[in-house]
């Protein structure tokens, strides 16, 4: 069983930065991909970045590339999303998600293993 738990969330203006964290414990990582979703009311969730945890590339969705950052502490078991030049329409609930089975997959019904999720709210 793995759990994951979010955090780093908040109000930031438009512009601004912020770093999610999401600590992910459990069995051995090694064989997980993992990655960002967001989500905002009424909308499907939506694809941020992932990476195997096991090395090599991070993909990321069009959307939040240049922008957006995910890279990972492996002593401390912990995946980072930095956000910076935030936007208005970047506000949604964040979560990251991992599973041992899917292979850098940027589809939310392969990913077994999710966080409760943060809020970020960008005011314009």
């Amino acid at each position: 069983q793995v759990q994951l738990v979010e955090s780093g969330g908040g109000l930031v203006q438009a512009g601004g930065s912020l770093r999610l964290s999401c600590v992910v414990a459990g069995r051995s990582l090694s064989m997980y991909t993992v990655a960002w979703f967001r989500q905002t009311p009424g909308k499907e969730r939506e694809f941020l970045a992932t990476f195997s945890w096991s090395g090599g590339m991070t993909y990321y969705a069009d959307s939040v590339k240049g922008r957006f950052t995910m890279s990972r502490d492996n002593a401390k078991n912990t995946v980072y999303l930095q956000m910076n030049n935030l936007k208005f329409e970047d506000t949604a609930v964040y979560y990251c998600a991992a599973d041992p089975s899917v292979r850098l997959s940027r589809r939310t019904y392969e990913y077994n293993y999710w966080g409760q999720g943060t809020q970020v709210t960008v005011s314009s």
